[in-house]
């Protein structure tokens, strides 16, 4: 059977015609991420924290379809916060992998507000296949509710409003980090801009195809999840990237 080329020149209107000709689209790549950075049990009692509860879930994500995990490890001394250490990451990759023996493990760079960017590179000494990397700042916005007694490290709510500054010299030392331990990274853009830093990893030699870049769509900073917004972005990718982008984004109104 002949092997399909899973990346192509999305400029080039006749390779696309012809791979729907010959129906020769790559596989659909299902990614699950079975929790975020922020919110815990106070926002849902239905999402996962510990390592086991964590390799629980992408558990049942794996006997679902997905292909790949997105992870945010917790702080074991702060549960409703993302844990900066590679002994943590370590211990929930160990148990994914148990559980899910070839799923594509994708640990986060991007962790939570407040955190250094020593705490943000130490997922990577986990031995992930792929790892996030955020191509821009993300300004942010919210509210967040109260976590009672009895959950594991109550606190009060929290009203934030900050920024994650995000540098061309710190993406490209998150980049060559990635390099280094033979990590894909998975390039996070939140709006057409951030295509600038993309094309400057490439001329750095930091990145190689086949390139894989996320759109963040409809998250506060990021741009609408239009039809509109999203064919921009599409047209904008370099040849030879993967493409994808959340099948449901979070909305938030001004």
């Amino acid at each position: 059977m002949k092997e399909t080329n899973p990346t192509w020149d999305y400029h080039n209107p006749y390779e696309w015609l012809d791979r729907i000709r010959t129906s020769s689209m790559p596989p659909l790549i299902v990614c699950c991420a079975v929790s975020g950075g922020v919110q815990g049990k106070e926002s849902n009692p239905n999402l996962p924290e510990t390592p086991e509860e964590l390799a629980e879930s992408t558990g049942a994500a794996y006997d679902a379809g997905a292909s790949m995990v997105h992870v945010h490890a917790r702080d074991p001394q702060k549960m409703y916060s993302s844990a900066g250490d590679a002994v943590t990451y370590r211990l929930v990759n160990c148990l994914i992998r148990e559980r899910c023996p070839d799923i594509i493990i994708n640990n986060t760079t991007g962790g939570t507000w407040g955190m250094s960017v020593e705490e943000r590179l130490s997922c990577l000494d986990a031995a992930p296949e792929m790892a996030t990397l955020n191509m821009g700042p993300d300004m942010y916005k919210m509210r967040l509710k109260e976590r009672p007694a009895p959950l594991t490290h109550p606190r009060p709510a929290l009203d934030m409003d900050g920024c994650m500054p995000v540098t061309y010299g710190e993406v490209a030392t998150f980049a060559r980090a990635m390099q280094e331990r033979g990590i894909m990274p998975e390039m996070e853009l939140y709006n057409p801009g951030q295509y600038w830093p993309v094309h400057d990893l490439i001329a750095q030699d930091l990145i190689r195809a086949p390139y894989w870049i996320q759109f963040v769509m409809g998250y506060q900073t990021s741009v609408y999840p239009t039809p509109a917004n999203l064919l921009n972005l599409v047209d904008e990718l370099p040849a030879g990237a993967f493409s994808w982008w959340p099948a449901s984004a979070p909305t938030s109104s001004p």
